[in-house]
């Protein structure tokens, strides 16, 4: 097991096999600043590499997931560095779409508390997303006449429908944790004192699929939604058929055999047995 590393904004915990990536600025309910860009990016890279580390989930600290963009520091802040500022824009586009959406192990987002602007593009781009009921969601941008900065335009269109994702762009309205599990934004709330329950209870059942069939079949999913019906099929026995080749469990020749011979597994009953 490597050793946790130590960031300046960003707290890593580990419990069992998931690791809690903590946006941790608490004084500023999570706003990221330049600096958090750059420790969320260092955070995912290690996490991506570390064999310990099944499930990543994503959340903040001090009761908050994120308040979006910290304007004074990431604007003011880098108007004399053109460099710093090249370095932070990269930053925060890398580690809230490009790292997380295709990160090799299943990501969670854990939200609680206020998550605005900016923090809507990681929520999306973790392949689950679970929230406390009394969670506040806000895109307030249009109150200031801008529409949403980065990706965040383009990502809530991924997981909201068309008529939420206008309504909510253009009028700035706030939605709980329990109205974005009704539209789906989320996969689901709960109080807030069971949400790290419930957090943890999806990504144990998450760590005990075979690591290897967990992200092939999200990156299939993710992939073919924009694809056409020819493309997908072609895609997905592709996908199918390499996944048969760089499976170190031999998931697929397992379950086969306890299937078929052993009699032990029995698909929707019962969970497949993987060997420790």
């Amino acid at each position: 097991m490597s050793d946790v590393i130590t960031l300046e904004n960003v707290k890593i915990e580990r419990e069992g096999g998931t690791t809690f990536i903590i946006l941790n600025r608490p004084e500023k309910r999570n706003a990221m600043s330049p600096q958090l860009h750059l420790d969320m990016c260092e955070a995912l890279d290690w996490a991506a590499e570390d064999d310990a580390t099944k499930v990543v989930v994503i959340t903040g600290a001090g009761g908050n997931f994120c308040a979006g963009q910290d304007l004074k520091l990431y604007f003011r802040g880098t108007e004399g560095d053109p460099k710093l500022r090249a370095r932070a824009r990269a930053a925060a586009h890398a580690w809230r779409w490009d790292k997380l959406s295709s990160f090799p192990k299943a990501t969670i987002a854990m939200v609680h508390g206020y998550c605005f602007g900016g923090g809507f593009t990681p929520v999306i781009a973790c392949d689950f997303a679970i929230a406390a009921d009394d969670a506040t969601f806000g895109l307030s941008e249009v109150n200031w006449g801008i529409i949403p900065g980065g990706l965040v335009a383009w990502a809530v269109t991924q997981v909201m429908n068309y008529r939420d994702a206008i309504y909510y762009s253009v009028t700035g309205d706030q939605f709980s944790g329990k109205e974005a599990a009704a539209m789906k934004f989320v996969n689901k709330s709960v109080p807030l004192e069971e949400l790290r329950g419930a957090t943890l209870a999806l990504a144990e059942k998450l760590a005990a699929k075979s690591p290897a069939g967990v992200r092939y079949t999200k990156d299939a999913i993710r992939t073919v939604r924009n694809m056409s019906r020819e493309q997908a099929f072609d895609y997905l026995n592709a996908k199918s058929d390499a996944l048969k080749y760089v499976d170190p469990e031999g998931g697929r020749q397992k379950a086969m055999k306890q299937f078929l011979d052993e009699k032990s597994f029995k698909p929707g009953l019962g969970e497949f047995k993987r060997e420790a």
